[in-house]
């Protein structure tokens, strides 16, 4: 039986992959999804937010050999990603040279190749499959503006949701600065947002169909978590 381990950054990452991820997964052959927060769970001072790769790459490398039968995957946010300096992620100083369609896919393989270098042929392909969200969890809330509102009980906030997402082309789109980041357009609007609660309400309200057809990088890291257990 096919089990998976999901190496999230915070607790909003945490419960979509409580709440949504895991039971979708199921259906189609795992035994066993599990998300754990990067760096040291047992410290709730140090949980979430994104660690410097030194540090997520060694615990990575130990749940690998640990379990040389589980999958491993991860949920980053591309933004959020040191690019310099000792804690500076694989490949994510250069991504921002190549197009924006292109720039998480080669932090994804970057990710992978250090990886493999440590790991040598211990590392079988389909063990690691690393996934680089553009933007934070909140981006994929603008999937479907309407049921997003109605999610967080605001439907009201429907039309000022949709004019964010249409100026950007597309949830995972979305502005990159700080202040433009997508949980700080919901903040500004929501006064009394709560993450991870009212986030994971909304993207259950919205479900796993309507967030795929509208980030088809999202898609397409499931639709390769959804063939694994099928090919073995």
């Amino acid at each position: 039986m096919t089990r998976l381990l999901v190496h999230v950054e915070g607790r909003t990452e945490e419960e979509f992959v409580h709440e949504v991820l895991k039971d979708h997964l199921y259906q189609h052959g795992y035994s066993h999804v599990a998300p754990r927060i990067m760096g040291q769970p047992n410290r709730r001072d140090q949980r979430g937010g994104i660690r410097g790769w030194p540090e997520t790459k060694r615990d990575m490398i130990d749940h690998l050999r640990e379990d040389q039968d589980r999958i491993n995957t991860t949920m980053v946010d591309y933004y959020g990603l040191p690019q310099s300096g000792a804690n500076a992620w694989p490949g994510r100083a250069t991504a921002d040279q190549v197009i924006l369609a292109d720039r998480a896919a080669t932090v994804e393989k970057a990710i992978r190749e250090d990886l493999r270098r440590e790991l040598g042929d211990s590392l079988l392909p389909h063990r690691l499959l690393p996934y680089v969200m553009m933007h934070e969890f909140e981006a994929m809330l603008f999937s479907d503006c309407t049921l997003f509102a109605q999610g967080i009980g605001r439907p009201e906030l429907e039309p000022e949701f949709r004019a964010i997402v249409e100026k950007f082309g597309g949830p995972e789109g979305i502005d990159d600065s700080p202040e433009g980041a997508p949980s700080k357009r919901i903040e500004r609007l929501v006064d009394d947002y709560e993450k991870p609660l009212m986030g994971v309400l909304a993207a259950l309200e919205i479900g796993l169909d309507k967030i795929r057809g509208a980030c088809p990088h999202f898609n397409a890291w499931l639709t390769r978590l959804e063939e694994i257990p099928e090919t073995g």
